[in-house]
């Protein structure tokens, strides 16, 4: 009966920091990302200006907007000249093109739309929650 008590307790010290380490790991395993060489980080996007296939800018990317952990629109500045008279819209993340061009060492945004689509479209302003 005592082999068996100190063959339990010496399986229980083995068992116990094992369980630790395996949560641990868990953690870790869904807290923690890795960034890859092809990702973007959000300065490289705040101030770029977007073109189109004219080679004309058409607006500057002022802010991003995330829903639910995920991308869903950049906040374009349009129109205007010195920053007078200019507006705000929101674009889908899908209708920009962002590459970075290694040679250049720059990052560029190409969009399919002209100044007057983009000063057309619904404004956005930044009240309420999203007050500056």
């Amino acid at each position: 009966m005592r082999r068996t008590l100190i063959a339990l307790a010496a399986t229980a010290a083995l068992v116990m920091p094992v369980v630790p380490a395996l949560a641990q790991s868990t953690v870790a395993t869904e807290t923690f990302v890795r960034a890859n060489q092809t990702d973007v980080l959000s300065y490289n996007l705040i101030g770029l200006n977007v073109m189109n296939g004219q080679k004309e800018t058409v607006g500057e990317i002022k802010d991003l907007i995330l829903a639910q952990g995920q991308l869903s629109g950049y906040i374009l500045s349009v129109g205007g000249f010195l920053g007078m008279g200019e507006r705000y819209v929101i674009v889908r993340p899908s209708s920009v093109k962002i590459t970075y061009n290694e040679t250049d060492k720059k990052w560029t945004a190409m969009m399919d739309a002209t100044k007057e689509q983009l000063k057309g479209a619904p404004e956005f302003k930044y009240d309420g929650r999203w007050k500056r």
